[in-house]
């Protein structure tokens, strides 16, 4: 059985892993990312595959990364949170490593593992994938393939326009869904109706020490998970706006399954029940007829090492 290397890198950490071909992680290898400076993010990628390598027989390497990949999968174009501007990052990972070496986009190796190993491992030909974090990421396979693009920048889920004109995004443009069904909208939300109702909002203003510009994601999901009702009013609003952009893409693509991942999705049905809601009236009639049913990701913290080592191997 073939062994591959993924790496999954993100703003604070490099999380490497020894993947087998069913999926399983064997060894795993992990190094804090200095985000701020690529060529020491590029010492760490090779202190991790190295310190795998000492261990284990790999044939190739795969890197997730956050950022805009080109179509070759070799240089990383632009990446907001790691300072990487048209990195040739595969080539000098397998310069230094000697290895084969594929880069891909995060969100990307997320939604192959799932179609591999997780969520959409039954569906046997297409799957559509969010990841929700801070932002929103994105990623699509259709007829069995990774959509990449002409450019290998496509799938940007998350800058699809929900509003005309509405509040601004870190791409440059306004009114995108990731401002309003992303970790940080629905922060933002709860922020905004306990600006509106200062009773409603007293737990987590309290909780945010009087100061609303305080009030975190994990504030509002624990508060909602006890039955705030303010902090269930903010995972009402960003999962109806999720549900409506998956309706889109529903309409679009008409995939077998709808993977819902990402940091957000920990609190479950309190986004997932509003976002299947919206989701179904947005399609009216369409949905009397067969459509993706929307789940939650199944791999976990795992899925940006196993896609990237399965797509490395492939």
């Amino acid at each position: 059985m073939s062994l591959t290397i993924g790496v999954d890198i993100g703003g604070t950490k490099v999380l490497a892993g020894v993947v087998q071909e069913n999926g399983e992680v064997v060894a795993q290898a992990r190094r804090d990312t200095p985000a701020t400076s690529p060529a020491d993010t590029l010492d760490r990628i090779v202190e991790v595959v190295d310190e795998l390598v000492a261990k284990h027989e790999v044939t190739a390497v795969g890197i997730g990364a956050a950022g805009w990949i080109d179509a070759s999968r070799s240089t990383v174009l632009y990446a907001p949170n790691l300072a990487w501007r048209n990195e040739p990052l595969r080539d000098e990972v397998a310069k230094r490593t000697k290895l084969r070496v594929v880069v891909e986009n995060d969100a990307n190796v997320a939604a192959w593992a799932e179609f591999q190993f997780g969520a959409a491992k039954d569906a046997d030909d297409s799957m559509v994938m969010f990841t929700i974090g801070t932002g929103i990421g994105g990623g699509v396979v259709l007829g069995g393939q990774l959509v990449r693009g002409a450019h290998g920048i496509a799938a940007e889920l998350g800058h699809v326009l929900a509003v005309p004109d509405g509040h601004p995004c870190g791409c440059g443009s306004r009114g995108c869904l990731e401002q309003y069904a992303s970790g940080k909208a629905l922060t933002r939300f709860a922020q905004e109706a306990i600006e509106r109702d200062s009773v409603a909002g007293a737990r987590l203003l309290q909780e945010a020490g009087g100061d609303v510009t305080k009030v975190t994601g994990v504030m509002v999901t624990e508060a909602a998970q006890d039955g705030d009702l303010l902090a269930l009013g903010a995972f009402e609003n960003a999962g109806t706006w999720l549900g409506r952009g998956l309706s889109d893409l529903a309409q679009i693509l008409d995939p077998q399954v709808i993977v819902v991942g990402g940091g957000v999705i920990e609190a479950g049905d309190l986004l997932l029940a509003p976002a299947r809601r919206a989701y179904v009236e947005r399609l009216a009639q369409r949905a009397n007829l067969p459509v993706a049913p929307i789940v939650a990701a199944a791999m976990g913290n795992t899925a940006g090492v196993v896609g990237a080592a399965d797509l490395a191997r492939r």
